[in-house]
């Protein structure tokens, strides 16, 4: 049996291009040092130099080997490497606001002159793939100058095997990198259920968003809470998982992602359920390591933009379509500006005005 070099971590695993198997520096079979590090280039990289290799020598089962043990893996197969920053949307509970706080983040980081484009995972809800093509859909019929991200539905393969799980995780990290040549910003809507892409979207994230409604039945995908004095007694499956998305990037030696609890959907008066379900995220984000702040008030104005693919950070001339824009529509870009400032804090620079005209979609 092959001696495997323990002490190394994933991040320093290499690979050998004649043996796929080798993780030695030297391989010990052929005595070639024609390794690479596995943390330092994509795993698409890999595949076409070894390609190309065998495709010179003849020698062809070393290539499918190395395949087999690509698709074995359980792990993702590499974080993508990218100057775009990723915004990942998510909470495991569905109803959250998670496709509106998604569309309002990205259409505010085109008004700032920015390059965005958007992805949808929830591939049979659709949330945020509907809003886009409506707000096209409303750009093209009024003639008026929406900015649109670019957009894509990430369509995930049916089956849990770990050759589906192992080649969605390469696909999505491989589209990720992709758009990152091209924009200043990837937005991207996780569903709001557990797939297998759950974990490593959230390890691609830079920043994650956690929309929560302001409930301890919403509260619940976080942590848990003693009945009696509603003290916080430990955290749940979502908090569990993002910290297992956290190792995942430490794994790869990247910088851990901020995290943001937006408590949305807040009534407008006060009341002992929102001071307690406050202190509670206040307690668990000392645990947690997450920044907590005020996301969007329940307002039926919100629903209203959703079928234009409208937002509160549209001009308020669009909004109102010609009459008199409502003190409904004011408030509402005021708080959606407060929370981009609480979100982005100093990670959003405007670019030039020649440069941004790439990141709008003149429908």
């Amino acid at each position: 049996m092959r001696p495997r070099a323990s002490s190394r971590s994933w991040s320093a695993a290499r690979l050998c291009f004649r043996d796929a198997s080798c993780v030695h520096d030297t391989c010990p079979d052929c005595g070639c040092d024609n390794v690479v590090a596995a943390a330092s280039i994509s795993i698409t990289t890999i595949v076409r130099r070894l390609l190309s290799r065998f495709v010179e020598s003849g020698r062809f089962e070393p290539f499918i080997k190395f395949c087999f043990v690509l698709l074995s893996l359980k792990r993702p197969a590499w974080i993508p490497m990218t100057n775009a920053r990723v915004i990942v949307v998510g909470n495991n509970k569905g109803g959250s606001g998670k496709s509106t706080i998604a569309m309002h983040v990205a259409v505010a980081l085109i008004k700032a002159g920015q390059r965005v484009a958007t992805i949808d995972l929830d591939n049979k809800q659709k949330s945020l793939t509907h809003y886009v093509e409506n707000r096209r859909d409303w750009a093209r019929e009024t003639s008026l100058d929406l900015g649109i991200p670019a957009h894509m539905c990430f369509e995930t393969v049916s089956g849990r095997s770990s050759e589906v799980e192992t080649l969605g995780r390469s696909a999505l990290a491989e589209i990720v990198e992709r758009l990152g040549r091209s924009y200043d910003f990837v937005v991207i809507d996780c569903p709001g259920h557990d797939t297998y892409l759950t974990t490593f979207t959230h390890s691609l994230a830079n920043t994650l968003i956690t929309p929560l409604n302001d409930s301890f039945l919403d509260f619940d995908v976080l942590g848990t809470v003693d009945p009696n004095d509603f003290k916080v007694t430990g955290i749940s499956h979502y908090s569990k998982m993002v910290e297992e998305a956290r190792r995942e990037r430490s794994a790869h030696d990247q910088p851990a992602f901020e995290w943001v609890v937006l408590r949305n959907r807040l009534s407008m008066l006060g009341s002992r359920n929102k001071r307690l379900v406050g202190e509670a995220l206040s307690e668990l984000a000392k645990t947690l390591n997450f920044r907590m702040v005020d996301g969007l008030a329940e307002r039926v104005i919100f629903r209203e933009f959703y079928p234009r693919g409208l937002t509160a950070i549209d001009d308020v001339s669009q909004l109102a379509l010609g009459g008199r824009p409502t003190m409904s529509h004011v408030t509402a870009r005021l708080e959606m500006e407060r929370l981009m400032t609480a979100i982005m804090l100093g990670h959003l620079v405007a670019r030039p005005p020649e440069s941004s005209d790439a990141s709008r979609d003149a429908a």
